[in-house]
């Protein structure tokens, strides 16, 4: 059985903060579950492009506003509370945040921990993790 808190990530690689968001990872590839699972808060003003190929990931929106954008098909979409999207096809995607939101996403395959989006807007796999400190540099 697995049983954490945010405070039991406070410090580890299940904490990660940057100026434009903040994730607690309560599970991650050591916890052997097949999926990582995230309380995240995204912050106003992040307007940023995604493209998660090397992970199908799930968002669900708790609180706050922002629009998503399918940048393959260049349609939007208003995410607000209670609107859940999943990148099932690996999509490159642009989200930009309104208000303060708080959301819980998942990832498979699942995230080692402490990994940082590179110039793509991915994450790697898990053999190449970047730190935030070569990420600042691209």
């Amino acid at each position: 059985m697995i049983v954490k808190t945010k405070e039991n990530l406070k410090g580890t690689k299940g904490e990660i903060r940057t100026p434009g968001w903040s994730s607690c990872r309560f599970l991650h590839t050591d916890d052997g579950m097949g999926v990582t699972l995230t309380d995240a808060i995204l912050e106003p003003g992040l307007d940023q492009v995604f493209w998660y190929k090397n992970h199908f990931e799930s968002v669900y929106c708790i609180e706050g506003e922002g629009m998503l954008e399918d940048l393959e098909t260049g349609r939007t979409y208003v995410i607000k509370p209670g609107t859940l999207y999943a990148l099932d096809k690996h999509d490159r995607h642009r989200l930009n945040v309104t208000t303060r939101m708080p959301v819980i996403c998942t990832f498979v395959p699942p995230l080692v921990g402490g990994e940082i989006h590179d110039a793509e807007g991915s994450y790697p796999t898990n053999e190449r993790m970047m730190s935030i400190d070569e990420a600042a540099s691209l």
